[in-house]
């Protein structure tokens, strides 16, 4: 059963990342679009961002298991620090990106600032990720 969690922790671990590459020529595609094409491109975006989310939904229940049956201590430092960084990336997805484009299509912004600004937001949300499958692969002892 153990191995299964494994299989499960990784193929969530590459739906909470991967679609992220994929925005980027989405990104780069918005720009000059006309009002229909550029709600598709959004749409998409979007999208991406529910798998996501929805991954990490499974990637923390699946590491929540592996934790427990891989009888780590939960004081461990890269158990800690991986913990404190899926709260992070969390609060972030939460504030990175629908509130960017809901400022978009109430014309706070425009379609430039918009594209700056999400790429800005994958980049971080990617480091983010990529630290915490740091922790989740390297298991450092930071202490």
């Amino acid at each position: 059963m153990y191995t299964f969690i494994i299989f499960i922790h990784v193929i969530s671990a590459v739906l909470s990342i991967g679609p992220f590459f994929v925005l980027f020529p989405l990104l780069d595609r918005m720009k000059g679009k006309n009002k229909e094409m550029l709600d598709t491109a959004l749409e998409v975006f979007q999208a991406a961002i529910r798998l996501v989310k929805h991954a990490g939904h499974v990637l923390v229940g699946s590491g929540l298991l592996l934790v427990w049956q891989g009888n780590w201590p939960w004081t461990t430092s890269w158990v800690i620090m991986t913990i404190v960084v899926m709260v992070v990336s969390i609060a972030f997805l939460a504030s990175a990106f629908k509130p960017k484009i809901r400022e978009f299509h109430a014309g706070a912004i425009d379609l430039d600032t918009l594209i700056k600004k999400l790429r800005s937001a994958v980049w971080k949300y990617i480091i983010l990720l990529l630290l915490m499958l740091w922790f989740m692969v390297a298991k450092p002892n930071l202490w």
